[in-house]
């Protein structure tokens, strides 16, 4: 490690030494000499060095001040830095040439957070190729049915084609983390999996599912506002025992559950606003 600088725990560094896995996130991220990137969190710039003499242009964050000072002095001619915290700074105003690739080592106290702003953010992103503990990974790339399937599953699997590029051991970092890593590519799709007529219900029926793993899906959907008949009718329709839990449905059970609830909220409301 770079002897003029000292890793802050607080910010969760760990930096990425080992060269053979640096490579497989550049093979993974398959840059061209076209494409504009973004990384976050480059720390002492390792993985920046190869990303900025194989893409156009790179835009990195970056909230350590003393970092942000050794990027700065760089001074390559396709780097642009961003000081400040990357979970409060508006992707759609400093990123304004998309399409871009995400490719990053995430500090390890914000990558949940991060990914769900990727989520959010995501017509910015062709694809990406994101680090992160290796509990993470496993849970983006669960299938129903599995202890590690569950809101992250579902959300990443809904918008992106996903899949597993390497797991890291701890002694490929300084300092070592305690735990290993995952690296995790995302191919963003053209339109949803199974497309939804209110993606804003299908995150509420999807949060709300998993709010209570032990409890049914009935349980489930009943603490979080939906109506116990709507549930019922809802399930009969789809097929879905609502005794089940939710982590064994499958995306296009989340996505036709959605929408059955959705008509029938819409239904009520309507019978309510013409009896009134």
């Amino acid at each position: 490690m770079d002897s003029g600088y000292r890793t802050k725990k607080r910010f969760g560094q760990h930096f990425l030494h080992e060269r053979k896995f640096i490579d497989d996130i550049l093979a993974a991220a398959a840059l061209t000499g076209d494409e504009r990137v973004f990384e976050v969190g480059p720390g002492l710039g390792a993985l920046t060095d190869y990303l900025v003499a194989a893409a156009h242009s790179v835009d990195v964050v970056e909230f350590d001040r003393d970092l942000v000072a050794r990027l700065v002095a760089r001074d390559d001619a396709n780097l642009t830095v961003h000081a400040g915290d990357a979970l409060a700074l508006d992707w759609r105003k400093i990123l304004v040439s998309p399409p871009y690739v995400f490719v990053a080592n995430l500090p390890y106290n914000i990558s949940s957070q991060v990914l769900f702003k990727l989520i959010d953010c995501r017509e910015l992103f062709s694809r990406a190729v994101l680090m992160f503990q290796k509990e993470v990974g496993d849970r983006i790339v669960a299938g129903p049915g599995t202890g590690d399937y569950g809101i992250l599953s579902v959300f990443c699997q809904y918008y992106f084609d996903v899949g597993r590029v390497a797991v890291i051991p701890p002694g490929a970092f300084r300092p070592p983390p305690k735990v290993d890593s995952a690296v995790i590519s995302f191919v963003r799709r053209d339109r949803p999996r199974y497309p939804v007529k209110d993606e804003e219900l299908f995150r509420r029926v999807v949060k709300a599912a998993f709010s209570q793993r032990r409890k049914t899906l009935r349980n489930c959907l009943r603490a979080n506002a939906f109506p116990a008949e709507g549930v019922e009718q809802a399930g009969r329709e789809c097929g879905i025992d609502p005794a089940r839990r939710g982590e064994t449905l499958s995306l296009q059970e989340f996505a036709r559950l959605t929408d059955v609830l959705g008509r029938l909220a819409a239904e009520i409301n309507d019978t309510e606003r013409n009896d009134s």
